[in-house]
């Protein structure tokens, strides 16, 4: 468990609770019996999902043991995990992003841009790819898993805060809140995440040189899951409530909170930013998190920001009865598992108990090295003589059982069918037989299994909602933050500064822009692809593609192909060729290629408004007859196009 810090530059909210620490108690343990209850369904399916898809334990106990007793044998095939990786790595393949963008006119691209590579150095620092990649195999298994946002001091010497994914590496210690409807647990109210520790443990954790009172009425009243013989559980009890919080306008146009503000003076100050108007009071939430057993408070946290940060990944997910159902990839795959485990297992009986091939012989034709015949089914000799004229005969075996076999097959397409992954989607040989058959059969597969991957998109929207919630309070003071390009490039920019002095340094000893991250509403979209890395390399491939079709581009476009290629040296190949471009394709982008077309284009207009201006003039000179009129309204009607063209 690790409890988080108060965030700097967090709200200034109105209406803390005064309840005590009893009150908060019962108030606590009263609402995780209620989280405990409605989960409890899909946390014993999700524990019996995992046990069987990953540990194995595919036969019924009383089965086993009464197998094991009579000697026979109990195999396991398990075939599930290779369906679960299917679906996993899919995902693992196509990261989802988080792509930021302006909504409102005191927002800056710009700065949509810095907050994307912000979140991408958040997300890289705290190894959010872990994050990301457990709680989609846990929904996938299980029908859920989680991963959840921490803050953490920037080093051991500052009092800078950044943000952190962190994965849930247990998702059975989380409980949400059993009233909450939302897809992505943006409408939770309350959460538990929960820990049990030996009493020893506690106490040099929670209680420093304090001994707890374990025989007090408090722990004494206590019974499981709260204390449970020699172990004790912490729990972390997130509740967010509703309140009121204080906005101001400003004398730039922007609206800002009036804690923000007031952290932020001096920089508004610096920049002749006033408050204007009266304050205006809008709903909000407070999200406080308490650190306590079913006996007491041990430590209580205002959250910055206004959801409580702890993202869900689900499975499928129903409704019925009142009850969130969720349910993972193997839930229906069980039985069709036990079937193809009992009829490999018949098989493997039925032949292993099968008699072995004898020899048929005329009486007294084994008499003659009779010690070998009577073992020539279990060891091998170099020759073994008969008596008579004709020499033994083996019998033929019967071979495996035909209908034990068929049996087994049924049950691995059963399998098949009811995941929706079949052989062409585990890269096995399938009927398919041309190229395009065998893609639209992964494609079929991908589809049948992509709700997995959607929800995980959609976990990965609500993170980015409460980074960006987060992000100008956590970040709120002036400072130097790296970020990350889309390739991964870093760069440090400044954020919050009050005056371009304070400013970082950039190339050529000219101060960079500084960036206000607390100022304009942002919102973000989640996108899914391959990584760069991958991107790059089709990217190669396609261009050596072109090169191929069209050796005349090598010359061209050699400089754009090095520079996409992951040889080491590769930027200096890239430069060298692009040096040797001839002069008019130096320095080439497509907006200047852009510019240049739009200026060809005016150009071939001006022309065409003269001629047709002067064709006018000469038609007006003679206008005897009607043709000569319906000439001079159809050069009119053009010079009207082609003017409003020019424009």
């Amino acid at each position: 468990m690790n409890p988080t810090g108060a965030c700097p530059g967090g709200p200034n909210l109105l209406g803390n609770s005064a309840l005590s620490d009893d009150e908060i108690i019962r108030e606590a343990r009263e609402a995780f019996e209620l989280a405990a209850d409605a989960e409890a369904e899909n946390r014993r399916e999700a524990l019996d999902d995992l046990r069987f898809a990953r540990l194995g334990e595919q036969w019924p106990e009383q089965v086993r043991r009464e197998r094991e007793l009579d000697g026979r044998p109990c195999l396991t095939i398990n075939r599930l995990p290779a369906f679960i990786r299917q679906v996993v790595n899919d995902a693992r393949q196509n990261k989802p992003a988080m792509v930021v963008h302006p909504v409102d006119n005191a927002a800056d691209p710009a700065t949509a841009e810095v907050l994307n590579g912000l979140i991408r150095h958040i997300e890289q620092s705290s190894d959010a790819e872990v994050a990301y990649d457990t709680a989609l195999d846990f929904a996938v298994t299980g029908g859920f898993g989680y991963f959840r946002i921490n803050t953490r001091y920037a080093s051991d010497d500052t009092f800078d805060q950044d943000l952190a994914i962190e994965r849930v590496a247990n998702p059975f210690s989380i409980y949400g809140d059993p009233n909450g409807t939302a897809a992505d647990s943006s409408d939770w109210n309350v959460a538990f995440v929960v820990d049990t520790l030996p009493k020893a443990a506690f106490e040099a954790r929670w209680k420093g040189a304090e001994a707890a009172d374990w025989d007090a009425d408090s722990y004494a009243a206590l019974s499981g899951p709260w204390l449970d013989g020699e172990r004790v559980m912490v729990a972390e009890y997130w509740r967010r409530e509703p309140v009121r919080r204080t906005i101001l306008a400003l004398s730039d146009g922007q609206v800002a909170e009036a804690s923000v503000y007031q952290a932020q003076k001096p920089m508004f100050d610096a920049l002749g930013v006033s408050v204007v108007g009266r304050p205006r009071e809008v709903a909000s939430h407070r999200v406080t998190q308490r650190i306590l057993t079913g006996a007491e408070v041990l430590e209580t946290v205002d959250w910055a920001g206004k959801f409580i940060p702890i993202v869900p990944v689900y499975g499928e997910e129903l409704h019925v009865d009142g009850r969130r159902r969720l349910r993972s990839l193997v839930r229906d795959a069980k039985d069709p598992q036990r079937m193809f485990n009992y009829w490999r297992t018949t098989t493997t009986e039925l032949v292993a108990l099968a008699p072995k091939t004898p020899f048929i012989g005329r009486k007294g034709a084994f008499e003659t090295d009779s010690a070998k015949w009577a073992t020539a089914n279990t060891q091998t000799h170099a020759y073994i003589e008969y008596d008579g004229p004709e020499p033994p005969q083996r019998q033929p075996f019967a071979g495996p059982p035909a209908g034990a076999m068929q049996e087994a097959l049924s049950a691995s397409d059963d399998m098949k069918a009811i995941m929706g992954l079949h052989d062409a989607s585990l890269g096995a040989a399938s009927n398919e037989t041309s190229g395009r058959a065998i893609l639209m059969r992964q494609r079929e597969g991908d589809v049948s299994t992509f709700h997995y991957i959607d929800n995980l998109s959609r976990a990965l929207r609500h993170a980015g909602r409460i980074l960006i919630d987060l992000i100008p309070k956590v970040y709120g003071t002036a400072r130097v933050i790296r970020v990350l390009g889309a390739d991964g490039a870093a760069q440090s920019v400044t954020v919050n500064s009050g005056s371009p002095g304070q400013g970082a340094a950039g190339e050529l000893g000219k101060v960079e822009k500084i960036y206000n991250l607390t100022v304009g509403k942002y919102d973000l979209t989640v996108e899914s692809g391959p990584s760069f890395t991958t991107r790059r390399e089709e990217t190669a491939n396609q261009m050596i593609e072109l090169i191929r079709a069209y050796p005349q581009a090598a010359p061209l476009i050699g400089d754009l192909l090095a520079k996409n290629l992951d040889w080491p040296g590769a930027d200096e190949i890239a430069n060298r060729l692009q040096a040797a471009l001839p002069a008019q394709l130096k320095g080439f982008s497509p907006d200047a290629q852009a510019a240049q077309a739009a200026q060809a284009q005016l150009a071939r207009l001006a022309q065409m408004l003269a001629a047709a201006q002067a064709e006018i003039a000469s038609l007006k000179q003679d206008q005897t007859n009607s043709a000569r009129r319906l000439q001079v309204e159809a050069f009119e009607a053009e010079t009207n196009r082609l003017k409003a063209l020019q424009r």
